[in-house]
């Protein structure tokens, strides 16, 4: 990497247009959170996958364009507000984009990733960007396509359908490969920072939806105080050491292996990352809801499976940018698994109660192991190749 690069890796900042895009994604996110809600069920709990999986893969592809071009022209602008639209109307038919407005999310979405192609294709004139992105239409295509096949059918085959779009997505990216895509690191890491920020900030509010319709008594101000503890040790367990190690990481590799590491790192692992919080969310709003109540069995799964799942996501970010496993955070991945069929016993309160024990112990016990090695980083002069004991 050329000093000039590492100097533009620097002053290059999230926008104020990025965010506010995000808001839409926040939205989303939301509706989604509902429509895992509203079907408790294993069928219910896959299709909210599904429906994570694609709306990140629209997210992620304004991610990569807007690391690239200027969001401060004004055709960039109204550009993006396009998409924001189609976006929100894709964010209102989530929970019913396996039923009544099934239809309206495929065209919603099918415009989100048009302008999309559009404008990297315009904003990069005949630059590789525009090259790269061309070589993933047949792949949106065929996504977009299946949707609308989905749309027309219902039950088994519209899953099957939907199952099949998002392979369609994400293969096309792995498939046509990395040439002509670049990456300013900085910018790229902050952005899917401020995504997870913002995903947990959403499961915050799901504490709130979950007391809703309930009297603030004894049982639910704890709930409430366990679930935040929880949300608090998965923030640690990214933003202590996590996310500044990987940024540091992708801006001293070369600019082609920078992608690669944006690809693998960012757009293909923070899904999981999400996906564990937005499961956390549900599952927290189920148990802040029914605290004197054993938790059924997918609201269980959401819960535990859901910090289950981040911390299986983290660890996978290790191995792909520092080469080493991080087994405590294997080993409570495990006994969060094995709390499922605890929260389907016991009360909510207690389910919540474990989790986050689980989860603060995790985060308390690498504070004091590794706080020589968090210092040096925090005081940003830790290794790219940070590697603490296991």
């Amino acid at each position: 990497m050329t000093e000039a690069e590492t100097q533009q890796d620097d002053v290059r900042r999230v926008s104020a247009l990025e965010l506010f895009f995000d808001l839409v994604f926040v939205f989303a996110i939301t509706r989604t959170t509902e429509l895992l809600g509203d079907e408790p069920t294993a069928t219910g709990l896959l299709h909210g996958l599904l429906v994570l999986a694609v709306v990140w893969w629209a997210w992620d592809g304004y991610a990569w364009l807007t690391n690239e071009v200027d969001t401060e022209r004004d055709a960039v602008r109204l550009s993006i507000f396009a998409a924001m639209a189609a976006m929100l109307i894709v964010a209102l038919a989530i929970p019913g984009s396996f039923g009544a407005d099934a239809t309206l999310f495929a065209v919603a979405y099918a415009g989100v990733r048009l302008v999309h192609v559009v404008l990297y294709t315009q904003a990069t004139g005949a630059d590789g960007g525009s090259v790269a992105v061309r070589r993933l239409v047949p792949s949106i295509a065929v996504a977009c396509v299946l949707l609308f096949g989905a749309a027309a059918t219902d039950g088994t085959t519209q899953t099957l359908l939907w199952i099949a779009a998002v392979a369609a997505d994400y293969l096309g990216l792995v498939v046509t490969g990395t040439k002509g895509w670049r990456v300013q690191a900085s910018h790229f890491a902050e952005r899917h920072s401020l995504i997870v920020l913002i995903a947990l900030g959403e499961s915050v509010v799901d504490i709130g939806a979950g007391v809703q319709d309930e009297r603030l008594d004894a049982g639910v101000v704890t709930a409430a105080l366990l679930a935040i503890a929880a949300i608090a040790a998965m923030w640690w367990a990214y933003f202590d050491v996590v996310a500044p190690v990987a940024e540091r990481r992708m801006r001293a590799a070369p600019p082609e292996e920078r992608v690669v590491i944006a690809r693998d790192s960012y757009t293909l692992l923070h899904l999981p990352m999400v996906a564990g919080i937005v499961l956390l969310a549900a599952g927290i709003k189920a148990a802040v809801a029914h605290v004197g109540d054993p938790l059924d069995t997918v609201p269980a799964i959401e819960l535990c499976g859901g910090a289950a799942l981040y911390l299986v996501a983290h660890v996978l970010f290790r191995l792909r940018n520092v080469h080493s496993l991080n087994r405590q955070r294997i080993l409570a991945a495990i006994v969060l698994l094995a709390l499922v069929p605890v929260a389907t016993r016991v009360s909510g309160l207690a389910a919540l109660a474990l989790v986050a024990a689980v989860l603060v112990g995790l985060i308390a016990y690498e504070a004091l192991r590794f706080r020589e090695a968090r210092a040096r980083i925090r005081s940003g002069g830790g290794s790219m190749r940070f590697s603490p004991p296991s």
